[in-house]
């Protein structure tokens, strides 16, 4: 099997058309037991997809001798890298349409290499897209369109090292590559951490985290990878180029700004400089149970406005507090959660659950802060429906992937609103994407809301839709939900995205989003950094 099919760290081969792991898949008959949850699905499965069955021929351009080393174009490697996780990218593979199939894969050991293959790729009119664990949920690591002669997918998976750390200032220069454990991995020995754990934080990379501007664990205060960012270093087909590293500056716009959130489309993000904190020790969380939701949200709008700064702040409402398993009566579910390295967080978490409580909330016990020696990754603490929803959390992109071979639409989008706009914005949502689906299938949809990060002035709702779509036709059931929600987000002035990203799948909105001088000074930046424009084209700009 292809090297980027199988964890390097634990031999377990990664699904090339799924989530994840290969071997943690639902099987047929979990399928048809999910399938029964949405009324319409289909009777049995789809198959599983086999890259032997995909129409792959030989590539449209071939390398020099001098960069021969460093591409393959194996077929199982090119359909690995055709798409990313999204359901629209899921569902094509399953139905046999993944798109357009990269023609090569290479993999650059250093910077060098990376420009080397940028350079060939200009002169031959290669799009190149860049790739990192390939868990965009947005379109953004697969090609579509034909202005190009062939197609290059540059992993940078190689390129995963820590290079240096510095433990007096707390940071580590890094390589773009590293996956999240292979990252942590090598910090822990030094008690450090990057602590940043998106829920793809096993299958994505530094880079895609930089390129995308990923959220990740903290709901409050360190919501964003940009937190942690000290300088970057980037290699364009205009050439090279790093940031000082400082603490802080105020000379003219940032240069890091222009790079983080690019998605691969001005330059290679290929190191960066990144800020580091000890372990934590200290943990301690407690879920809330609210008869309402909308008081569920004042709680934590208060909560937000306070100092406490929780790591996790996350509103789960009815339907999402089912589907994990935190709740069966109906109620909203607040899960909180605090750590610290340093100091105990027992009197936070109690600040917190009064506050909850003045709002209606019914607090469970919270879990005793031990002040233990520093703790596994990806969690504060847990009570029974924090463990829950923790549990349900890192399962749900398998499920729906279960849910994708009964035929059902299964998706989610994510965005941010200030709080005044919160309350109307997830009602509007519920309404109206529910009444898209049901349009476009026939049959009624399930919408469930839950608040991923949030801020004094405001929060991320992220929402979950699923319905029985239409058989062979689910890529355009999920065109038009995508449609409905976007159309209510720009309404209610809501982003596009919060976290996902742009790619392809939310350029329209983009678009509309984006303030016109500074498309004028993208699209010019882009032009004088990547003047044959190969760099994933259709990303951020036409």
């Amino acid at each position: 099997m292809p090297a980027t099919a199988t964890d390097p760290r634990t031999a377990r081969p990664r699904s090339w058309w799924g989530w994840g792991y290969a071997d943690a898949h639902p099987d047929d008959a979990e399928c048809v037991a999910l399938g029964a949850l949405l009324p319409g699905t289909l009777a049995r499965p789809l198959p599983l997809p086999r890259v032997a069955d995909l129409s792959i021929g030989g590539p449209a351009a071939t390398p020099p001798a001098s960069l021969a080393h460093l591409v393959t174009a194996d077929p199982e490697e090119r359909a690995a890298h055709a798409m990313g996780k999204a359901y629209r990218d899921v569902i094509r593979a399953l139905r046999g349409r993944p798109g357009r199939i990269p023609d090569l894969v290479a993999r650059p050991g250093g910077d060098q290499d990376v420009a080397d293959l940028l350079d060939w790729a200009g002169e031959n009119a290669v799009a190149v897209i860049p790739f990192g664990g390939g868990s965009s949920v947005v379109g953004g690591v697969e090609y579509r369109g034909d202005a190009h002669r062939a197609v290059l997918s540059l992993d940078l998976t190689a390129m995963d090292r820590v290079l240096e750390i510095d433990t007096t200032g707390r940071s580590a220069l890094i390589q773009a590559g590293a996956l999240g454990p292979v990252l942590e991995g090598q910090l822990r020995p030094r008690g450090l951490t990057l602590r940043h754990f998106p829920q793809s934080f096993e299958f994505s990379t530094l880079g895609g985290w930089l390129a995308t501007r990923a959220g990740g664990h903290y709901a409050t205060v360190h919501t964003h990878i940009d937190d942690f960012v000290q300088s970057l270093r980037v290699v364009t087909p205009a050439g090279t180029g790093a940031s000082w590293r400082l603490p802080a500056s105020g000379a003219g716009p940032s240069p890091d700004r222009l790079f983080l959130g690019s998605e691969g489309s001005l330059g290679v993000i290929t190191e960066a400089w990144m800020r580091l904190q000890e372990r934590p020790r200290h943990k301690a969380a407690a879920s809330v149970a609210f008869a309402d939701f909308h008081r569920a949200l004042d709680a934590v709008r208060a909560i937000a406005q306070s100092d406490l700064a929780p790591a996790n702040c996350r509103l789960l409402d009815p339907g999402e507090a089912l589907l994990s398993g935190a709740s069966h009566d109906g109620s909203t579910v607040l899960v909180l959660g605090f750590e610290s390295a340093t100091t105990r967080v027992d009197a936070r978490l109690e600040t917190a659950l009064d506050l909850a409580r003045a709002h209606g909330g019914r607090g469970e016990a919270p879990t005793a802060d031990r002040g233990e020696a520093p703790t596994a990754d990806r969690g504060a603490g847990a009570d029974a429906a924090v463990g829950s929803w923790r549990s349900a959390f890192l399962r749900m992109p398998y499920l729906r992937d279960g849910l994708a071979r009964m035929g059902a639409v299964v998706d989610t989008f994510e965005t941010a609103a200030t709080w005044d706009r919160i309350p109307a914005l997830i009602d509007a949502v519920r309404a109206e994407v529910g009444a898209a689906a049901l349009k476009a299938t026939g049959h009624p949809a399930t919408v469930n809301c839950r608040l991923t990060h949030v801020y004094p002035d405001g929060a991320a709702p992220y929402f979950t839709v699923a319905v029985a779509g239409r058989p062979g036709d689910e890529v355009q059931v999920w065109d038009d939900i995508k449609a409905a929600a976007s159309d209510v987000l720009h309404r209610h002035r809501a982003t596009v995205t919060h976290h996902h990203a742009v790619g392809r799948d939310h350029r329209p909105a983009y678009d509309r989003q984006r303030p016109e001088p500074f498309a004028l000074a993208l699209r010019a930046a882009k032009h004088a950094l990547d003047p044959h424009h190969v760099l994933n084209p259709g990303v951020l700009l036409g």
